[in-house]
């Protein structure tokens, strides 16, 4: 458990040691109650939502700022959006994946939240 911490550490970088916002490696997701994750954009970017919201044509203020920011989306249910675009990313290429924790309680919110971000078996496999 310790080492899937670590790793969930090495993927965050603070706001602050970020260099422009365009093109950076990183990304800011805020929550509805004003939580913010940064996350390693190709993590970020198995959401077309999300893909869609930082494509550079797009001129969107997300896109400029590398910021996307979720009103409908509560701090606990993006937390969780983030662990999954982390435990993605690292198993994207094994054969042996393990379980994620999904608390029962946060199932319903969970799976809302996936809707939206279009995380689906259509859209992404882990190879």
């Amino acid at each position: 458990m310790a080492k899937e911490k670590s790793h969930q550490t090495d993927l965050l970088l603070t706001a602050t040691t970020m260099e422009t916002p365009e093109g950076s490696k990183y990304v800011t997701l805020v929550s509805a109650d004003g939580f913010e994750f940064v996350v390693l954009r190709e993590a970020a970017l198995i959401s077309p939502i999300v893909k869609g919201m930082l494509d550079p044509r797009s001129q969107f203020t997300e896109a400029k700022d590398a910021r996307c920011v979720f009103q409908e989306m509560s701090g606990v249910v993006l937390d969780k959006v983030v662990e999954y675009f982390h435990y993605w990313y690292r198993y994207r290429h094994s054969e042996d994946v393990p379980d994620m924790d999904i608390p029962v309680e946060l199932c319903l919110e969970l799976l809302a939240a996936a809707d939206y971000l279009g995380l689906d078996q259509a859209n992404m496999s882990m190879k």
